[in-house]
C-alpha cells in the first residue's frame, strides 16, 4: 500500500480516482469541503446525491465526480463530536466503508481529507489518531486500492498528520 500526504485542495488531486467528501447527512452543498467540492463538481453532483440522501454518520456512498477530475466522489458523513456516538467508532466506520467503496468499484486510488474536524468539531489530534490507525487495519484487506492520500488543507494540519504517519510507520 502507498499512502501519501499533500498540503492543498483536495479538489485539484488529479492523478487520484476518487476523492472523499465531508458530507452532511443530505448530501448537499455547504461549506468547507463539502463546499469546494460541490463548487468545483458543478450543479450536476447535488443531483447526483438527491436519490441517495439522507445518509447516517459513518455511512459512504459514490456518485460520478462531474466537473472534478476524479472519476468518483465517495461522500462519508462524519459524526458531529460530542453529539454521535460512539464517536471514534463513527469516524473509524467513514474510513472503512469509504475504502470498501473504492475497492468495490476497482478503484487504484482514494484522497481523504481530514474528516469531522471542521464544523463537526472532531479534535484534529484524535480524529488523525482514528483515522491512520483505522487505514493501517483496513487495508490489507483490500484488493484494488494502492494508494491512499491525505491531503490536508493548512500548514499545521499537514505537519500534524507527516508527523502522524511517521508515528504510525505508514510512510
Amino acid at each position: 500500500m502507498n499512502y501519501e500526504c499533500v498540503q492543498g485542495d483536495i479538489t485539484q488531486q488529479d492523478d487520484i480516482d476518487a476523492i472523499v467528501n465531508a458530507a452532511n447527512a443530505q448530501l448537499k452543498s455547504g461549506g468547507g469541503v463539502a463546499g469546494a467540492i460541490h463548487r468545483a463538481a458543478g450543479e450536476q453532483l447535488e443531483q447526483a446525491t438527491r436519490s441517495l440522501a439522507p445518509i447516517e454518520p459513518g455511512e459512504a456512498v459514490i456518485t460520478k465526480a462531474f466537473d472534478l477530475p476524479n472519476r468518483y466522489v465517495i461522500h462519508c458523513l462524519g459524526p458531529v463530536y460530542g453529539e454521535d456516538e460512539p464517536s471514534d467508532e463513527l469516524l473509524a466506520d467513514c474510513y472503512r466503508n469509504a475504502l470498501n467503496v473504492a475497492d468495490e468499484h476497482e478503484l487504484a486510488s482514494i484522497a481523504f481529507p481530514a474528516l469531522s474536524t471542521g464544523a463537526f468539531g472532531y479534535p484534529f489530534a484524535d480524529a488523525t489518531r482514528v483515522a491512520l490507525q483505522t487505514v493501517k487495519a483496513h487495508s490489507s484487506k483490500l484488493k484494488h486500492v494502492e494508494t491512499i492520500r491525505f491531503v490536508l488543507f493548512s500548514d499545521s494540519d499537514y505537519e500534524h498528520y507527516q508527523k502522524a504517519l511517521s508515528e504510525h510507520e505508514l510512510i
